[in-house]
């Protein structure tokens, strides 16, 4: 038997043993309760940004949808056009604007979707006129019969008779333009709440107050709302009503006035009622005080009657540096000078213009300016700051900013044949030269230039140790100067020592042989001037 005393020891062990054992499982438990706790939480507060953000990227991806499905309902509005259909759609309604395309053309991919947003519009208004669309590569035929032979190609047909599309390439520019040539050209404003609709609609247009909607004044208003292509033109007899379009109205009993989306907001029209000097008041007037460049508004812009035209090059952090210096300096010089501001890394707007200055691969700002009254150029080559651009614009229009010639740098003519031109030694080394100079023009581009270039090195073996002859070359596509006016490439030209300012041009057809023999004949000559 074992006994009564050791039996409770060991009980009152295995009793405390087993308490311990049970404490530590709740303390462990409990801390592990504790980690999960802040496991939970931090999940939880994953769990929520990525519900924050999946609900910001669901809202974006709904206002994507939107967009998509506005424009697609928008092209189903636009009648697909083939070589059947096109006939039948012109004859069997009274107004058909058709847009001439081509897939592969990207400016028929950037006009599709204004071309679209346009009829959606005009459908909302109520417009009587059927947009139409024909891939005129796909039918070539149908193309052909409605004389679309570029892309993209607007054309109206009112009762089967086309007429081209003369109007911006906005889907806004579309509507207006279409309405005007398909129902009233003058939008009639009744009420303030018509006006504020208006206001919501239009971002630039002209309002006209008149007491009554008669009489000589208002009629040449009216024709010149319907030979303007890109303006809405709206009319009151409400002053009320005016003073919501045109809030720093006259209290005259007629008055127009243009509206423009931007600072320079209002302008007064100050002329006599006459349908030219309205539309004339409108073509100086309708621009920013900075126009941005685009693909959209380049035909209205190259088209402005304001031809001495300040174009900075520049990228969009440049455009935003510069833009209050530019329009402070703009103001100065309203219907005088246009401003255009173009991005330096469009290479479709920007490089045509840069090429002229052989700027084509500049890549800071740049200030030039041209006058298409006279084909110049202008180059502002100091800091483009406010001052500095008003001095430019000071000496464009006085005339006494010098104009700008492109030049390759002075090259090292030591030890060479044929002597190297460019635009900066044109003076020193062909005009101003005691002697004679055979100067080849020539370009990088042209085909025939090769052929006359190893002439010129022929001749100039032939001629070496002569003292009244030298021959030269310039590269015409990047040098020029005033007097060096060439329409033709080769070109070879002799200036005489005793009158540079008639030079004589050589064939270029010419052999080496009889093109020494012309040149030894002129030496002769001025030789037995000289003796005599």
């Amino acid at each position: 038997m074992i006994p009564r005393r050791k039996t409770s020891s060991r009980f009152l062990l295995f009793t405390l043993t087993l308490l311990l054992l049970i404490n530590l499982s709740a303390f462990v438990a409990s801390t592990e309760l504790e980690d999960d706790d802040g496991e939970i939480d931090e999940l939880l507060a994953i769990d929520e940004q990525e519900e924050e953000e999946g609900s910001a990227d669901q809202h974006q991806h709904v206002e994507q949808q939107k967009e998509a499905e506005v424009l697609t309902k928008a092209q189903r509005i636009v009648l697909e056009l083939n070589t059947d259909s096109s006939s039948r759609a012109i004859s069997e309604n009274e107004f058909v604007l058709i847009l001439g395309y081509a897939p592969w053309d990207t400016r028929s991919a950037e006009l599709m979707p204004q071309f679209a947003e346009a009829a959606n519009k005009l459908k909302e208004l109520g417009s009587p006129i059927v947009m139409a669309k024909l891939d005129a590569e796909r039918y070539p035929k149908a193309a052909s019969a409605l004389q679309i032979r570029g892309f993209p190609t607007l054309l109206l047909f009112v009762n089967g008779t086309s007429q081209p599309y003369t109007g911006g390439f906005t889907g806004e520019d579309i509507v207006i333009w279409a309405r005007k040539k398909t129902g009233d050209p003058v939008i009639r404003v009744n009420s303030v709440a018509e006006a504020e609709k208006f206001l919501q609609t239009h971002h630039i247009y002209v309002i006209g107050l008149f007491d009554k909607f008669e009489g000589s004044d208002y009629e040449e208003f009216v024709k010149a709302a319907i030979s303007d292509n890109g303006i809405q033109f709206g009319e009151v007899c409400d002053h009320r009503v005016a003073e919501v379009l045109y809030p720093d109205i006259k209290f005259t009993s007629k008055f127009v006035g243009l509206v423009k989306s931007e600072p320079e907001r209002y302008t007064i029209y100050e002329g006599a009622f006459e349908m030219g000097k309205i539309l004339e008041f409108l073509a100086y007037n309708k621009f920013p005080l900075v126009t941005r460049l685009t693909d959209l508004n380049s035909v209205s812009v190259y088209s402005s009657p304001i031809k001495l035209q300040v174009m900075v090059f520049g990228e969009e952090d440049d455009f935003k540096r510069l833009i209050e210096p530019l329009r402070q300096v703009a103001r100065k010089f309203k219907s005088k000078i246009m401003f255009i501001y173009v991005d330096i890394k469009d290479d479709n707007l920007a490089k045509p213009f840069l090429t002229l200055f052989g700027l084509e691969d500049s890549d800071h700002a740049l200030v030039t300016a041209f006058d298409n009254k006279i084909s110049t150029k202008f180059l502002l080559e100091a800091e483009p700051t406010s001052g500095n651009i008003e001095d430019f614009c000071l000496g464009l229009l006085s005339g006494s900013f010098p104009a700008y010639y492109k030049s390759q740098p002075v090259p090292d003519n030591k030890n060479v044949s044929v002597l190297v031109v460019v635009g900066k030694t044109f003076d020193e080394l062909v005009l101003n030269s005691p002697k004679n100079i055979l100067l080849e023009i020539f370009t990088p581009w042209c085909i025939n230039c090769e052929t006359t270039s190893k002439q010129v090195e022929k001749l100039a073996k032939h001629f070496k140790g002569s003292d009244s002859l030298v021959i030269a070359r310039i590269d015409a596509s990047a040098n020029e100067h005033p007097k060096l006016q060439v329409a033709d490439y080769p070109t070879l030209l002799l200036y005489p020592e005793d009158d540079k300012t008639n030079p004589i041009k050589l064939s270029t057809k010419s052999s080496g042989k009889d093109l020494a023999a012309a040149i030894n004949k002129h030496l002769k000559s001025n030789s037995s001037k000289d003796e005599l």
